[in-house]
Formats: C-alpha cells, sequence, structure tokens
C-alpha cells in the first residue's frame, strides 16, 4: 500500500479518536455522546469534496490530484463552476472528469460524484456505501439529523437514475455491483418523519429499477425464480489488488492461490476456480469473488473457501430482502393510492417466501440455508443468515422456534458469531458484526423471544461498552468469542485491519439500547454511572 494511502487512513481514524477524548486526553466521553459526535466527523460533502475523493484504498493520479467522475446526465462545465464556488478549499487537488460508458474505459480509478451529503463508516472506508448506509441511516434519524438521513437516501435514488443501482460505493472499481438491497427500509424510515407523499411518489420509479436489477438475469436464476449476487465485472476486482497487501507484499490474490496450492477442496470442484497447471486463478474465480463483495459478507467459507462458488447459490439473506422489499413496495404503493399495484407487489412476495420455504427450509436441521441450484440442494453451513426470514417474517412459528433452538451454535459471550466455522475469514467465527446482530435480534422479537433478543443485546452493547472504554472508538467487527476488538491477528484473508468509527456499530449499539426494558438498561449501566453512558439529564 503506498505510504500516502496510510496516511489518509491513519488520519481518519485519528480524528475519529480525537473526537471523543476528554480536554486531558486520558478518558473517552460518554459512549452515546460519542456517537452523536462521531456522525459530523463522519460526513463527507462537496464542501470537502477534497477529503471525500482521498481514498485510503487507493492512490492519486500520477499529477497528485483525485479524479472524480461525472455521469453524462449531468451538465460537467456547470458542475465545474458550480464546485469551484462551494467547496472551500482543496479544488486544485481534484480533476472533474465525465465518466465514459464502458467501466472498462475508465482511466484512473476515482470517486462517483453524489450531490448531497452523505456519512462513511469510518477508517479505510472513506465514500457512502450501500447496505452500511442504511444502519447510519437509523443512526441519524434516532440522534435528530433527519436532513442527512434524508440526503443519503436520496444519493440513493441518484445513484440508480444515474449508475443503474445502488452501488456497493461511489468509487469507480465498485461500478459493476451493489450490495445487499435495503432501499425500501430506508425510503420508509425517511417517509415515516416526514409524511411527505410527493417525495415518495417520485421514489417509485427507482424502486422498480432497482428490484429490476435483481430480479432479471444474471441475477435472476430462471430454474428457480430466485436472486443471487453477480458481479457484471470481470478480473481481479482493482481494489483488493491495491490495498489488501500484506507484510510480504502479497496480494489477497496471491495468498488464496496459496490456500488452492495446498489445500484439497471438497466444498466444490476447484478446478473451477484455479488452474493448477498454471498456478494461476481462473476468470470464473475472479467472477465469484467479485460476486462475494457484492454480498456484503467479504470474505466468509459460506460459499465453499473464498465464496467462490457462490454464483451457483440462491443466498437466503438476499432472497429474505427482496421479500421486504415485494412488501415494503406494495406498502409504499397503497400510501399513494394505489392499491392494484400494491397486490401485485404482494402477490410476488407471497411467491418469493413459499419458494424460501420450499428450497431453503432444512427441517433435520432447524435452520434456513443457502440453496445451490446447480446442484439442487442446500449447503449445510450454519450461519446468522438463518434469522433473516425471521426477522422478514416468512417463518412459520414452528419454523422459528427451531430456529432459536440453535442459537448455541451462534452465541458467544459478546453476542453472535457470523458463523460456527473458523476459517480465518472475517465474516466467519469467532468474529460477530453489529448488522447481523441487529437482524437476528429483531427476528427474536418478531416472534415473541423478548428474553433471548434482550440478553443477546446485553451481551453485544456490554462487549462494545468495554472495547469503547478501553480504546475510544467503535470498531467494524469484534471477537465474540473473547468480547474484544483487537482481532487482526485472527484474520488470515482479505483485509486484516479492524476500522475505527464506525458507521453501522454506532448506529445498531443505539437502536439495541433504546430497544431494552428499563431495567436491562440499569443492568447495562450499572458500575458506570449514567454520565459516562451519555444518558438524556445527566450531563
Amino acid at each position: 500500500m503506498p505510504g500516502s494511502t496510510i496516511l489518509v487512513a491513519a488520519s481518519v481514524a485519528c480524528v475519529a479518536a480525537a473526537a471523543i477524548l476528554d480536554a486531558a486526553g486520558r478518558n473517552p466521553a460518554p459512549i452515546l455522546d460519542y456517537i452523536k459526535d462521531t456522525w459530523s466527523v463522519l460526513t463527507r460533502s462537496n464542501e470537502n469534496l477534497a477529503r471525500s475523493a482521498a481514498d485510503p484504498k487507493y492512490h492519486p493520479s500520477p499529477d497528485g490530484r483525485w479524479p472524480v467522475y461525472v455521469p453524462e446526465q449531468e451538465d460537467l462545465n456547470r458542475l465545474r463552476e458550480s464546485l469551484r464556488g462551494v467547496m472551500r478549499a482543496g479544488f486544485d487537488k481534484i480533476e472533474l472528469r465525465a465518466l465514459p460508458r464502458g467501466v472498462s474505459q475508465v482511466a484512473d480509478q476515482g470517486l462517483l460524484y453524489l450531490p448531497h451529503p452523505y456519512v462513511v463508516p469510518g477508517g479505510r472506508f472513506n465514500e457512502m456505501y450501500g447496505w452500511d448506509s442504511y444502519f447510519i441511516e437509523m443512526g441519524l434519524l434516532r440522534d435528530g439529523k433527519f436532513a442527512l438521513a434524508k440526503d443519503m437516501v436520496d444519493n440513493f435514488l441518484y445513484e440508480i437514475r444515474n449508475y443503474g443501482k445502488i452501488l456497493n460505493a461511489n468509487r469507480t472499481y465498485y461500478l459493476t455491483r451493489s450490495q445487499p438491497p435495503f432501499l425500501t427500509q430506508a425510503i420508509l424510515g425517511i417517509y415515516r418523519h416526514s409524511s411527505d407523499r410527493q417525495w415518495l411518489a417520485q421514489s417509485v420509479s427507482a424502486i422498480e429499477q432497482y428490484y429490476r436489477y435483481w430480479t432479471q438475469e444474471p441475477h435472476l436464476t430462471p430454474e428457480t425464480g430466485l436472486s443471487r449476487y453477480y458481479d457484471s465485472g470481470e478480473g481481479p476486482a482493482p481494489e483488493v489488488v491495491a490495498s489488501e497487501v500484506d507484510q510480504q507484499g502479497r496480494t489477497d490474490y496471491d495468498l488464496v492461490r496459496e490456500y488452492f496450492r495446498s489445500h484439497h477442496i471438497t466444498d466444490y470442484n476447484a478446478a473451477q476456480y484455479y488452474d493448477a497447471a498454471a498456478d494461476r486463478l481462473t476468470p470464473l474465480f475472479y467472477k465469484g469473488d467479485r460476486s462475494m463483495r457484492e454480498s456484503g459478507f467479504d470474505p466468509s467459507n459460506r460459499f465453499g473457501p473464498f465464496s467462490a462458488d457462490i454464483i451457483h447459490y440462491n443466498p437466503v439473506c438476499l432472497n429474505s430482502l427482496l421479500y421486504i422489499m415485494e412488501t415494503e413496495s406494495a406498502q409504499i404503493l397503497e400510501l399513494l393510492g394505489q392499491r392494484q399495484d400494491a397486490e401485485k407487489w404482494r402477490e410476488r412476495a407471497r411467491v418469493r417466501a413459499g419458494r424460501i420455504n420450499h428450497l431453503m427450509w432444512d427441517s433435520a436441521h432447524g435452520m434456513y440455508f443457502d440453496f445451490n441450484f446447480a446442484d439442487k440442494r442446500v449447503r449445510n453451513y450454519p450461519f446468522l443468515t438463518t434469522f433473516y426470514p425471521l426477522w422478514a417474517g416468512i417463518a412459520s412459528p414452528q419454523q422459528a422456534a427451531q430456529v432459536v433452538r440453535n442459537l448455541p451454535v451462534f452465541e458467544r459471550a459478546g453476542g453472535l458469531q457470523a458463523s460456527n466455522r473458523q476459517t480465518g475469514d472475517q465474516w466467519d467465527a469467532p468474529f460477530g458484526w453489529a448488522p447481523l446482530e441487529w437482524i437476528a435480534v429483531q427476528g427474536l422479537k418478531r416472534y415473541g423471544y423478548q428474553t433471548e433478543a434482550d440478553r443477546i443485546s446485553q451481551e453485544f452493547l456490554s462487549m462494545v461498552l468495554r472495547e469503547y472504554e478501553k480504546y475510544g472508538s467503535l470498531s467494524e467487527k469484534y471477537d465474540v468469542v473473547r468480547a474484544r476488538s483487537d482481532l487482526s491477528p485472527e484474520i488470515l484473508f482479505g483485509y486484516r485491519t479492524n476500522e475505527a468509527g464506525f458507521g453501522w456499530t454506532n448506529a445498531v449499539f443505539t437502536a439495541l439500547f433504546d430497544a431494552l426494558p428499563a431495567s436491562s438498561q440499569r443492568l447495562l449501566v450499572s458500575g458506570r454511572s449514567s454520565r459516562r453512558m451519555g444518558l438524556p439529564g445527566t450531563k
């Protein structure tokens, strides 16, 4: 990784940490205050576009400026003059360029223009991400930052209209893929605060366009009528080659080749993904690798080593999210008085729910698994996505009860681990992630398992709070077995850092805390003053 890239990443982390230390530099601020204050630290806008354009995962163009690409629908000259007037400083640090129609024609990787302010996750993630932003929106709304939350959803709609979909994030190397779809949830979150029917009506065409992205080939698999993750790009992911490098200078792809050389793989036909004679990864491996990144779970062994086989699966998470999108699109159309169209969406949801329960439910193990449509079987790989159908309301009470009986597979001292397999991947054991904790807790509550939901919330919140008081920041992910955030040596593949900030952990912490009964909140706070937590009325 170039030295300038390391400095940018370090400066972002240091700014976040400095924001929460007291005047003497000793103790972190109360955690709820830290979370509320950090939203401004993590906010990017066109006023500070040069800061947004800097990419901790990459490097500037040879002349030292960071490219910023503008979609062809925009007037480049008009926008250049507008930004020159808006930017407080650093206009000479960026270079505005028209975005070519073909991704392969992008000469230098750069930022994709968005019209509104947004919140970045933190650390090496200095752009607006897809599913991160839904959880960040939750936190912004909770902390009274409605305008910024709405700006982020308006950026989602802008991406769909100008870049064809909600992007993995607004960088050129993400133009070939999206991320898990939370669009209608994000839209309804704003509508519940604004009751703006005109704005809601204007979102419908974007919802329909984004839904088609997920429900037409190549994302649609006609043999099942369900969807899969599928990146349209080819070859190595540029951001991996640029930034996922170990101390010996080996890229993540070098480590993957070493793994294929030294391991006998039975999860799938490894010859599809690794050419042993030439000692190289195949084009299909890179297709799978990119598609795994569209899933957001990058990486795990959920679809075999490095999830290389993901393109042959209908994932339970994606199809549960599409079920939610269908039911919520019906709600939106009902709010707009379009009842006949709403019923079409409800029928789509009913059909999808039936297919999920038919193909993905494994009664022998009491879990939902991903369906391999090529081999016509589920993959027995316990993963927290088994809670998605509970969260979505797809499961029957009997199915939910069986899933809940499997809580010991996942539950550890610091909450729920992503899977029960320790693979060296960050989305497997022993790691836990805020969005999956929240989804599982919401699924438990939906089926009446309040005691279990509160217990898991307390486990996760207690761990996050202890680590915050130790280090002065919230982290991207945690080792929930040891209940700690210091975990880089345990990660063998992908990037090995644990980023500070951190958008979705901030949001989920407040959401889980707010949802606890008062008695559980007191238990969590025991041994700490209410002032140290940043509770209302204690300053």
